[in-house]
């Protein structure tokens, strides 16, 4: 049961994964909204762009969560695993097996997306005219000046937030920073200075043509990112929405929360009850995501036929590439590493092992969560593949929380793709962030359904990318949620046999 507790032999309540198997989320629903939005996007745009706000409220709620989701799964996580100081051998070797396959599935995720590439060439969030004439209007008391389109027939979308997006001069490749105080009107926005492309303050002409709003991102230099990682003020950091420190922060925490013994016990209930109650909330947003995922692509494909050359068919081929990127990423990690980790390490056969775990991987994927599949994999572990109990009921229901090696992949391979689709250049530095990020940011997703949207928000603001830009592939996410969490499961399950055998159990 959901915040149930049971007192281990180091004085400290294990913490048990939050039951969800009464919680499915019906398949059906999602794709008539994704269908309903291409339907209504690419036949009547300037309605779709308008209903887009549903989805954004979506997100806005799914972003709410993330701060208190983090705080409370990751100590309750690492405090729920008893004493820390007395985790023992077979708690060490299972944390350091599902560290090293969740940072090799991170790796695998990235190279293949930049390598592939799916979304250079392509353009996300912008808005833009390039045949429309402009003209440029100083004003003398503001010290800015207000850009106008002449257009008749075009127009900016008032919708606009000056702390997200930029008015760009095509011709004169120079973009304008929105006065945040100003009027925002269809064809005119004040802009506060103008800078060009290397961010030098200059001067425009007064008229020309190609004219469009792109968002607006800030890049963060190295040290900006090193400060980020470890701030002065913790209380500051969730204010700013930055998430990585509470992650270390919510790591220490709950790892000397499980050693202080019967005092600590109250205040874990605490954030036991807090993780629960914050769980059954994203569950209860999720039955919400048909109406949010209908706004999205509504608004996204009827931007596309606004905007983009191809219209709508552009859209759809950024997502496929975008899809095709992650299952090939989960395919390699789940059918090539994770098999060479259970031959050479686990000594079985992989092969008539995975036979062993098609129901296991099948009823992941209709549920597409890993604690609605933890009795079958439980069952099948133990009974077909000669896994001791012993090891199976420890290893695995820590998999099951912690362990999400297809997660962490598809949070690489998103963040690097919403930088492509923004124009966003990531260098080893920046990657290197993801990696560790991706990594660290996995073992805060909660055992739910399409959770994993909760912790990208941590990995993107990591390196300073927009979150705005996950909209771009939340249509696609409840597919994709259901190869990601069947490689998670599998990835458990071949931690389970590769510990097994390490404790000196018989082989099979």
């Amino acid at each position: 049961m959901p915040g149930k507790t049971n007192r281990n032999e180091y004085g400290m309540n294990e913490v048990k994964p939050v039951d969800t198997t009464n919680h499915s989320f019906p398949v059906l629903p999602i794709v008539l909204a994704v269908i309903l939005g291409i339907v209504l996007g690419h036949f009547a745009p300037y309605l779709a762009v308008k209903i887009k706000i549903i989805g954004t409220i979506f997100l806005n709620l799914l972003f709410v969560l993330v701060i208190p989701l983090i705080i409370s799964s990751m100590i309750t996580g690492i405090s729920g695993l008893g004493d820390i100081r007395h985790v023992g051998n077979i708690g060490l070797k299972t944390i350091v097996y599902y560290l090293t396959t969740t940072f090799l599935s991170v790796v695998t995720g990235i190279i293949l997306v930049v390598l592939i590439a799916p979304g250079k060439g392509l353009t996300g969030e912008t808005k833009t005219f390039p045949d429309s004439e402009y003209e440029i209007f100083p004003t003398p008391i503001s010290g800015g000046s207000i850009v106008r389109i002449l257009d008749p027939d075009t127009s900016f979308n008032i919708n606009i937030d000056p702390s997200k997006n930029r008015v760009e001069l095509i011709d004169q490749r120079l973009f304008g920073i929105i006065d945040p105080d100003g009027a925002i009107k269809t064809k005119e926005i004040p802009v506060i200075k103008w800078l060009d492309s290397s961010g030098k303050k200059t001067e425009p002409r007064l008229s020309g043509t190609g004219i469009g709003t792109s968002a607006l991102v800030k890049r963060l230099s190295g040290t900006e990112l090193m400060n980020n990682y470890i701030p002065r003020n913790i209380v500051r950091s969730m204010v700013n929405e930055n998430i990585f420190p509470l992650i270390l922060f919510s790591l220490v925490f709950g790892g000397v929360l499980s050693t202080v013994g019967e005092a600590g016990i109250p205040l874990l209930n605490v954030f036991n009850a807090m993780n629960v109650t914050i769980i059954k909330c994203v569950m209860l947003l999720m039955y919400t995501a048909p109406l949010g995922i209908f706004g999205l692509t509504a608004g996204s494909i009827g931007e596309a036929e606004l905007t983009l050359p191809g219209g709508f068919i552009t859209e759809l081929i950024r997502l496929a590439k975008y899809a095709i990127t992650v299952l090939s990423g989960l395919l390699i990690h789940g059918g090539i590493t994770l098999f060479l980790i259970l031959a050479i390490f686990g000594k079985r056969n992989p092969f008539r092992f995975f036979k062993n775990m098609i129901p296991q991987i099948l009823t992941a994927f209709s549920t597409a969560s890993s604690i609605a599949t933890l009795p079958v994999s439980l069952s099948l572990a133990t009974k077909k593949n000669n896994v001791s109990e012993r090891i199976a009921s420890f290893v695995l229901p820590i998999g099951a929380t912690v362990n999400m090696d297809g997660t962490a992949l598809y949070e690489g391979v998103a963040a690097i793709f919403i930088a492509q689709i923004y124009g966003i250049p990531l260098g080893i530095f920046e990657l290197v962030i993801i990696v560790l990020t991706a990594t660290i940011a996995s073992i805060g997703a909660a055992a739910i359904p399409q959770a994993g949207l909760v912790t990208l928000v941590v990995v993107m603001k990591s390196v300073g990318l927009p979150v705005e830009g996950i909209g771009m592939i939340l249509s696609i996410d409840w597919f994709i949620d259901r190869f990601r969490t069947s490689v998670n499961v599998w990835g458990d399950v071949i931690g389970s046999a590769v510990i097994d055998r390490f404790e000196g159990n018989i082989e099979d």
